[in-house]
This record gives structure tokens, sequence and C-alpha cells, in this order.
């Protein structure tokens, strides 16, 4: 009698062939559409090598993008590093698109491959259709448009201009790339195709409209040019305070040419497109990894993959959500995937099983029955922040033992301030939703003033949080690229938000006269 499980099995071995990954995907999708209800891009499967991994990783994990010297040094380094032994590489990369491209690697077992899919173009892509910060902020429909765009129009200014002036431009506009974006939702979302419309339109606008005759005419001394209007006025005119510099300098930058403008824009598009990833990353792979370990967990309870593949899977996944302690030397904090898997094991279980804690914990959710659509609600409606502040519960912190401790560098001692107790979980909780805001890692830089009638000085402000001045050398660099762009001097003020007062000051650096 054969056996029966022989005949429902996806795969045997390690080696695949294209039948076999669409089988497996077919399988796949069956358990995430029909058992779990996932909403996703259509899903576009790519088999690269490792090499092509490592220019994937190169260039940000974009599938096409503009050329920049950082790639390639990014590149060199990744590569020497993988064929040392150094780093191993991602089974993945996935590109929030319409449709989803996956990247899977060609070296991958059949088990990784099926693996890698249910990761990546169904836990992944259903996070990235349905979280509301990619629904404000990205346009899914539209990005592989407009990096195509960019690329072509990038590689055009460099055959124009020459390489060395768009390397010039870029190199400045990527060391403002985390202050090139707009952190709070606009009336209307981010539309690549109607940004792409509208360089379009602005480009045939200036071909129509161009005459050098202008250039001939004599200037009027005796009126003001909006870009002459007094000082008090200058701040309304430019609508400061502005948080978002590549979009102030493409904007209202003096000198700069409409080539050099629409650079800036692209790199500030881009940038503005990683920003809700850079906000989730925890909530990312946590959905991720819970949608992977479901559908492999299935397939396996279902007879389609052997316990030799559903062995692998685990040592694989284990692997990937294992947590190292603060002792290990392997110890980098905390694993993105490790925490954000175990919050969303530990909702299944207060969902499903609550304890008497949970019900005081989680008093709305505890017993509800329904995981899935608590795991739906919160990769819908949080970013790690608010997801950890909202969804961290003590058994979780219990097992990966959090604490906290105040390292105070004015102490000769560490002070342990909360432990597993009810204050001590809040307080834990607290702390570590917010290693997640971006605003305490990020510095708030804004512009808030410009000398118009005078020497056109562009004046900045840090609003300092808890104390934490900007590295001068590193200040003093990105100020060099920010004036280089500007064209004139730039100041900058450290300012404390609690009574205004200056804490420090960086005075007129001036622009590089070679650009």
């Amino acid at each position: 009698m054969p056996d029966p499980k022989q005949t429902t099995l996806l795969y045997q071995g390690a080696d695949w062939d294209y039948a076999l990954i669409q089988r497996a995907y077919q399988a796949i999708a069956r358990i995430a559409f029909d058992e779990m209800g996932l909403d996703i891009y259509p899903s576009q499967i790519e088999i690269i090598s490792s090499e092509q991994m490592l220019d994937a990783y190169a260039s940000m994990g974009m599938p096409l993008f503009y050329r920049h010297w950082s790639f390639g040094k990014h590149f060199a380094r990744d590569q020497m590093h993988y064929r040392k032994g150094i780093t191993g590489l991602a089974y993945e990369i996935v590109i929030n698109s319409s449709p989803c491209i996956c990247y899977i690697m060609e070296e991958n077992t059949m088990t990784m491959q099926t693996l890698v899919m249910a990761h990546a173009a169904f836990g992944h892509s259903h996070f990235f259709k349905n979280n509301h910060l990619f629904q404000q902020w990205t346009d899914a429909s539209s990005i592989l448009d407009y990096l195509d765009f960019a690329k072509s129009y990038i590689a055009e200014c460099e055959q124009r201009y020459g390489y060395r002036e768009v390397e010039r431009v870029l190199d400045a506009a990527h060391a403002l790339m985390s202050h090139g974006v707009h952190r709070y939702p606009r009336k209307q979302p981010l539309n690549l195709k109607r940004e792409l419309a509208r360089e379009r339109e602005r480009a045939r606008y200036t071909e129509q409209t161009f005459s050098d005759l202008w250039r001939t005419l004599p200037r009027q001394g005796t009126k003001h040019t909006p870009s002459e209007a007094p000082h008090e006025d200058a701040p309304r005119q430019l609508g400061l305070p502005e948080e978002n510099l590549l979009y102030f300098l493409e904007k209202h930058a003096p000198n700069l040419a409409h080539w050099q403008r629409e650079c800036l824009r692209i790199v500030r598009m881009v940038a503005q497109y990683f920003y809700p990833q850079k906000q989730t990353k925890v909530m990312n792979e946590g959905c991720a990894t819970a949608v992977h370990y479901q559908i492999m967990t299935r397939l396996h309870e279902s007879g389609q993959i052997t316990d030799g593949a559903f062995l692998e899977f685990l040592h694989n996944h284990t692997s990937v959500v294992f947590q190292p302690d603060y002792d290990d030397p392997r110890y980098a904090g905390l694993n993105p995937y490790a925490l954000g898997f175990r919050i969303l094991q530990d909702l299944k279980r207060v969902c499903e099983q609550p304890t008497a804690e949970d019900r005081r914990w989680f008093a709305d959710i505890a017993g509800n029955g329904d995981a899935l659509g608590t795991w739906k609600t919160a990769w819908a409606q949080y970013r790690d922040e608010s997801f950890i502040l909202q969804f961290l519960g003590p058994q979780v912190m219990r097992d990966l033992r959090l604490f906290m401790v105040r390292d105070d560098v004015n102490d000769p001692e560490l002070h342990v301030e909360a432990i597993h107790d009810d204050n001590g979980y809040r307080e834990v909780r607290r702390a570590l939703a917010r290693h997640y805001d971006l605003s305490h890692h990020e510095p708030d830089i804004q512009v808030v003033d410009v000398d118009l009638a005078g020497d056109r000085r562009l004046i900045l402000e840090h609003r300092v949080l808890n104390g934490r001045l900007l590295d001068a050398k590193q200040a003093v660099m990105v100020l060099k690229h920010l004036a280089t762009l500007w064209g004139y001097p730039v100041h900058l003020y450290e300012i404390d938000p609690k009574n205004e007062a200056i804490l420090n000051e960086y005075d007129d650096i001036f622009p590089d006269q070679s650009f």
C-alpha cells in the first residue's frame, strides 16, 4: 500500500525546479487566502544568484535604480564579507510594489524557497498593502515606473552635464536624505504617477516659455523682486518653519538649475518611499514571520511537506527568531524578527487561552477567540512604537528577561529602575516603545528663517531632545552639503525646547565654491 502522504507531497528532497515552485506557491496561496484571509498584491517571483542578491543589497533593495558610487562601495564591501564568511545573505528581498516583487536565491533548497515565498510574497505583501502608514506614504502601483524614470533621468543628466556634476548633487542629497521626508500626512497621499506627470509638465512648460532675450534685459533696481523682499516676510513667503530640508531646497534654493532640483526631488521621493519601513521594522518582520510559521505548519499538518522538510524549516525559523543574551558576543540589540514574532504569538495565546493576568492587561481582546482578526487589526493600524506600547505583555517581557536600567554618564553606577512587577512592566514597555520612536534617533532640524534682504544666510534650528546634541564633526559635514545646495552660508542653532535657550551653534558654514 503506498503511503497516502506520498501522493499529496509538494516536493521531496532539496532540489527544485520552476514547476515545483509554482506548485508550492499555489499550495501556500490556498492556506493564505482560504484559511488566513490575507489580502496581498499580485506576486512576481524572481529567482536570482548570490551575486545579484549582493547587487540588490547595494542599491537599497530596488530592482532598478540610478547609478551612484556609494552603491558600488557597498557592493564591494558586502561581497568581500560574504566571500570571507563574515556575513551571510538574506534568503529573500521583497519590493513594496504592485506587483509585489520577491527575489529568492537560486542557492536555496526547495524548503527554503517555500518558506521565503510564504514570508515575502504573502506576509510582507499583506503588511505593505494593508498598513495605514504604507497606504498614506507609498504608491505601490507606480513606484517601478518612477524608478525607471529616475534611472533614465539621472543617466541623461550625466551625459548632458557630466557625471561629476551629477555626483556632487547626489552626494549632497544623500547626506540630507533622512531630513528629506514629510513626517506628517498631507491632504493627498503620495502618488508617484501624478508626480511623474507633474515633472513632465514642468519640463514642457520650461521648453515652451524659454527665451534667451530675457537674459539681456536690464534689472530694475528700484523694485524688489520676491527673493529680495524684506527680511521680516521671509518665513511667511517660504512657508517656514520647514522640516523637509530637501523639499525646501528643491523649491527655494536660489542658484539650482532645473535638472538639479529634479535630482533632489528624486532622492526626496525615494526617502519618502522608505519612511514607513523605518517605522515598522518590528511589525513588518513580525507579520511575515508569523505568516510563514502558520503556513509552513499547516503544510506539514496537511501532509504536503515531509517531516524532514518541516525540521529543516524549524531549524531556519529558530535561527531567524533567535535572541542572543545581552552578554552574548552576538548580541546587537533586540532582534526585530524575535520581538515581533513573540508579541504576535503571545497575542494568539491571549486570544485563545488567556490567564487572569492577560485579562487584566488585555481586557478588550483576552479570550475573543479571533487571533487572526486581532493580528490583522494590529498590522493595519499600528507602527512599531504604538504596537509595542499596546501589545507587549508581561509574558513576553519575562521570556525575553527585559528590565530597565538608567545609565547616566555622571553616575559611576548603573541603576535598575524597572523589574518584573506591574509598575515595572509598564515602565519597561514605555521605555522600549520610545526606543522605536524615530524622534529619539533622528534629530528634529528645521529651516526657520532666511536673510533674503542681506547675505541670504539660511537659519536652521535643532530642537534638542533629552540633551543630545549633534556630533560636531558629522554636523559640519552635513551642513557643508546643505550650504552647497543652498548656495549661501548656513547657520544652525541647537535649542533647548523647554526654555528656548541656545545650547550650541554652528556659525556660517559656507558652500563648496567648486559646486
